[in-house]
């Protein structure tokens, strides 16, 4: 299936080398996921053998989910400027000569701020992959290349604490960011080697003022989420940054529509494909991200599982995502989009659904039949999505629309996390039979599965929400064709 978006990229693109692309692009997003896992690991050796806090060690992973989210919508524009090989390139090179110097790292101030450098590459590297594999890949087994991208996200997110837990064990910390190097250095070579050099047009400018607007609109909503969760949502700095993220937001907005080459392309938006696929790409990771958040909570706290078990039963949900994603992209390919994306949303909502009737004696059978439609959901409606929203802009905005792409997911991340979390708290402390004293997760089991319940009722409501979307875009979809359709009839 093609769209007029499609017809304006070049035709004369060399597909020959596609799989050395991807290539490049499934190490980048490896070395970029796996990173972002396997750090959580090490955290609690790092505030032993650096000598800190908990609440300091933490930056450790903050600093660069923080930064990586700030950056990703200015690279991508970037990309579109000056050209997606060059950016990708440099950010194999930041992300790796920063993984050595994490290992290397003396104090944990140091540590933090290597971490914050090797964002930098990692956000060059995640804004960009399905840009790259969009151009490498022809329209007809895009679905099927970006499903094999959401592959090699389930693969970092399923490796990356195993790994970081036997390189702890075995070695030490500094390894599990030295690991990274050898890798990196072939991503390098395979990047340079076979990565399409395309060239976009000249005379563009980069909207310098737009960047800083976002990014400082992102910074107030992520540093809101995430210290809200910390020290609760009614601390008065708390609302003046959530005040912050929506003022430089309405700025950021009317910066836009008055440029004439602006960060962000306000009109790609009026495409109700496009617009709908990121509004759902982004409640999907929400409600992904918070449930793996509290499930481990549920699985040590109320059922009594171990550390290592509880790591085990949390599998199930990557690797489905994994299985699925590159075979629902191959078929996206053939059937269309849209469709395929309804029924991963559906397959989401009966485990939510399932989710809902937790409780305090759930067999490890039960749990996992409950929770592995989420992966598998997750999976069906990945690709696709993706593959929908590369397909609708032109070639000369592959990057931004690349970079909105990685934005939805590690928004959604920092979102669902606060968000879910922030709701089960609540619904735990109304559902204990007198007030807490201690930590939410001290609470009675039955409070803490109440919670749980009311929690999953929620995400089945926004799943709700994204199906009518999803349900509504195909409506839109069939009478466009319609229209196109009676249009083209001969007139008797």
């Amino acid at each position: 299936m093609t769209t007029s978006s499609e017809q304006m990229r070049r035709p004369d693109v060399d597909y020959s080398r596609k799989w050395y692309a991807m290539a490049a692009v499934a190490m980048g997003i490896f070395l970029s996921t796996i990173d972002g896992s396997i750090v959580n690991i090490a955290l609690p050796t790092l505030e032993r053998e650096l000598n800190t806090t908990f609440a300091i060690v933490q930056w450790v992973a903050l600093g660069y989910f923080l930064t990586v989210t700030i950056l990703l919508l200015s690279v991508g524009r970037l990309a579109d400027i000056i050209g997606k090989k060059l950016l990708y390139t440099l950010g194999f090179i930041i992300f790796t000569a920063g993984s050595g110097l994490c290992g290397v790292a003396p104090t944990i101030a140091w540590l933090i701020g290597f971490r914050v450098l090797q964002a930098v590459g990692a956000a060059m590297m995640m804004a960009l992959g399905p840009a790259i594999v969009t151009e490498a890949f022809p329209p007809s087994e895009r679905g099927k290349a970006l499903g094999i991208t959401g592959l090699m996200v389930s693969i970092g997110i399923v490796v990356g604490p195993t790994l970081g837990g036997v390189l702890i064990e075995q070695f030490s910390w500094h390894w599990i960011f030295f690991v990274n190097i050898p890798v990196g250095i072939v991503g390098i070579l395979i990047v340079l080697r076979f990565v399409p050099d395309t060239r976009p047009p000249g005379g563009q400018r980069f909207d310098y003022l737009g960047a800083v607007t976002l990014c400082l609109s992102l910074i107030g909503l992520l540093l809101g989420m995430t210290l809200g969760q910390q020290f609760g949502f009614d601390q008065p700095i708390i609302h003046m940054l959530f005040a912050g993220w929506i003022i430089f937001l309405l700025i950021f907005i009317f910066i836009e529509w008055k440029s004439r080459q602006p960060m962000v392309d306000l009109t790609l938006f009026r495409n109700s494909l496009f617009s709908i696929n990121l509004i759902n790409g982004l409640i999907s990771f929400i409600l992904v991200a918070g449930s793996l958040m509290l499930i481990p909570f549920y699985l040590e706290n109320i059922l009594g599982y171990d550390t290592q078990r509880v790591g085990l039963l949390l599998a199930p949900v990557p690797i489905a995502l994994g299985v699925a994603a590159p075979i629902a992209g191959a078929l996206s390919d053939r059937v269309g989009t849209r469709a395929i994306t309804i029924v991963g949303l559906l397959v989401m909502l009966v485990g939510y659904a399932g989710l809902m009737s937790l409780d305090t004696h759930t067999s490890v059978l039960g749990y996992i039949l409950r929770f592995l439609p989420v992966g598998l959901g997750m999976g069906i409606f990945q690709s696709p999505n993706n593959s929908a929203v590369m397909g609708t802009v032109p070639q000369t905005r592959l990057g931004v629309a690349s970079g909105l792409l990685a934005m939805t997911r590690t928004l959604g991340q920092t979102v669902g996390i606060a968000l879910l979390g922030t709701i089960w708290a609540g619904r735990v402390a109304a559902a204990a039979s007198e007030p807490l004293t201690g930590q939410t997760t001290e609470a009675p089991p039955p409070a803490q599965v109440a919670g749980l319940h009311d929690t999953f009722f929620v995400a089945v409501v926004l799943l709700l929400l994204a199906l009518g979307l999803s349900t509504w875009g195909l409506l839109q979809e069939r009478r466009a064709t319609l229209r196109r359709r009676e249009s083209s009839r001969p007139i008797a």
